[in-house]
């Protein structure tokens, strides 16, 4: 299989435009080509919106083609992918995998596959009684702390956008892709240069993943909660966890920490235990949302209307923002950024803790929304936390979410403003074109009612140089929802870089974004593969 890359597409292309493309870059005639595929495909708004497309081409005799070829014309050779085949293996106790986000779930996945029954404890519930959970919190702002945004089957991803778009580059990305794709999710997310599965969908599909694990002999427990090791002579033996209010214990000799960015009781009961752990800086921030059609049209012009150009994203950036540490001490620079920008889609209240207000960003797969929002986040370092132990980030988090309650009147309501207020440093007091999606309802309150002065300092001093980036970026009458304090772990378990077991104890794996090797759905799942791996000690056949 030959694969073309930088292919330009007009919005309107059909299939046979894709073989005409083909056929003028191999310079080959027509009744050579058997096949042309989509391998990647990207919206190219540079220089008029277009396509830009990776073509995979079958050919009658491909040898004969390359030879014919000139050194100027650039093809590769490609296998097809093949999913991995695991050899059994056998242990004298399963393996247990502790959360069941995307990193527990593969790793599961392939311990599974493998014949080695894994038990696989989640706190929270199945998607169905989890969607249940959090429709309740925002009807009623009742908050249950085992199930919500942050727990329960699929982690919190399972209340995102659902994208898989990563900045790591791993050989288990394709694995991860058509698992998914395998599980019920759009078939597109296999070529789509910026691929996501919308929150509807990853309720369809994360239950599928499950129930392959429990076919291929792993089992799965919800509402348990993992509460301790024991370990002898520097080794796991048993797991702990309780289950309906009873304590259990489980015997095995290799454990997944997959527990995801929200455990904080988790990072306690190591911290206590002497797993070494170390400060990890994060971001804080807030949410932003305009209206969509507006974030379509800055992005795409007079395209914006094409039917076959989904609702716009952006990315942005600005370095050298100015600020000071939060502590109040030199001043400093930041880098502010977007994050988990989601067309289409509403601000999600993503709070796991009782009388705190958090924000993330949600939207379904068609994207249909009203609004955009995205985080506007700026780079908190270690020197920030306001303490030298490896849980002062959490508790800096958790400073601000509290802060976020009262602001909102002890509600559940959030704090926001207008954009044009914020840079001014006055209070809002009327929306404008853009309503709020927060769930629960807001309250006109400035950001720094909960978010540290330097962090406001930053965003107001990167905000116009986001605009250099989306020209149009700065509308007077967006609006800013606060807090965004969990884009991240403000923790890494710490892991021997060869084995990834831990440091502390020989069998336990810390896995995922809870543990601080990962930054998304993809890289998440792509961790608790290679754990996975290292428990069989092999790779697959």
């Amino acid at each position: 299989m030959l694969r073309i890359d930088n292919i330009p597409l007009p919005l309107d292309y059909t299939d046979e435009t894709l073989k005409k493309r083909a056929v003028k870059k191999l310079r080959c005639r027509p009744s050579e080509i058997r096949k042309v595929t989509l391998s990647r495909r990207a919206v190219d708004a540079r220089h008029g919106v277009h396509f830009t497309a990776t073509l995979d081409v079958t050919v009658r005799d491909e040898d004969a083609l390359l030879k014919a070829l000139p050194p100027t014309v650039r093809v590769r050779q490609v296998q097809p992918f093949v999913m991995p085949h695991y050899e059994r293996k056998n242990l004298p106790h399963p393996p247990v995998v502790i959360g069941a986000g995307p990193a527990g779930l593969f790793a599961a996945w392939v311990l599974a596959q493998a014949g080695l029954c894994p038990l696989l404890l989640e706190r929270g519930k199945p998607v169905p009684e989890r969607q249940k959970a959090v429709a309740q919190y925002h009807l009623t702002g009742r908050l249950d702390p085992e199930c919500n945004v942050q727990f329960g089957e699929g982690g919190a991803g399972t209340f995102s956008d659902g994208k898989l778009n990563t900045g790591t580059n791993s050989p288990y990305h394709r694995t991860v892709f058509q698992t998914f794709a395998d599980c019920g999710a759009p078939e597109e997310i296999l070529w789509q240069a910026m691929p996501h599965i919308g929150t509807d969908r990853l309720a369809v599909c994360i239950p599928a993943l499950r129930r392959k694990i429990e076919q291929a002999g792993g089992k799965v427990l919800f509402s348990a909660k993992c509460t301790g090791i024991t370990a002898k002579d520097g080794r796991v033996v048993s797991m702990e966890y309780e289950q309906d209010g009873c304590a259990e214990s489980v015997r095995t000799d290799h454990a997944v920490l997959a527990v995801g960015h929200s455990a904080r009781d988790v990072f306690r009961w190591l911290y206590d235990a002497g797993i070494r752990m170390i400060q990890k800086p994060f971001s804080l921030g807030l949410r932003i949302e305009h209206r969509q059609r507006d974030i379509d049209r800055l992005c795409y012009g007079d395209a914006a209307s094409h039917p076959r150009l989904s609702a716009a994203s952006y990315r942005l950036v600005a370095h050298g923002a100015q600020s000071r540490t939060l502590s109040g001490g030199m001043p400093l620079t930041r880098t502010v950024y977007s994050f988990c920008m989601c067309p289409g889609g509403t601000v999600q209240a993503a709070a796991s803790e009782p009388e705190t207000v958090v924000t993330n960003g949600m939207s379904c797969f068609a994207r249909d929304g009203e609004n955009a929002n995205s985080a506007l986040l700026a780079v908190v370092q270690t020197e920030d936390f306001g303490g030298s132990d490896p849980l002062a980030g959490v508790r800096l988090q958790r400073q601000i979410e509290q802060a976020a309650y009262r602001a909102g009147g002890c509600s559940g309501k959030a704090p926001v403003t207008l954009l044009a207020d914020f840079l001014k440093g006055q209070n809002s007091a009327a929306f404008g074109n853009v309503m709020p999606t927060y769930p629960l309802g807001t309250v006109f309150a400035r950001p720094e009612s909960c978010l540290p002065e330097p962090i406001c300092q930053a965003l107001r001093d990167a905000l116009p140089k986001l605009e250099q980036g989306l020209h149009g970026f700065l509308m007077p009458d967006a609006v800013l929802t606060a807090p965004e304090t969990r884009s991240s772990s403000p923790v890494c378990v710490l892991r021997d870089a060869d084995t990834l077991e831990s440091v502390s104890l020989h069998g336990l794996y810390p896995c995922g974004e809870g543990a601080g090797y990962a930054g998304g759905i993809v890289s998440a799942a792509a961790d608790g593969i290679r754990c996975a791996e290292q428990i069989l000690g092999c790779r697959p056949e």
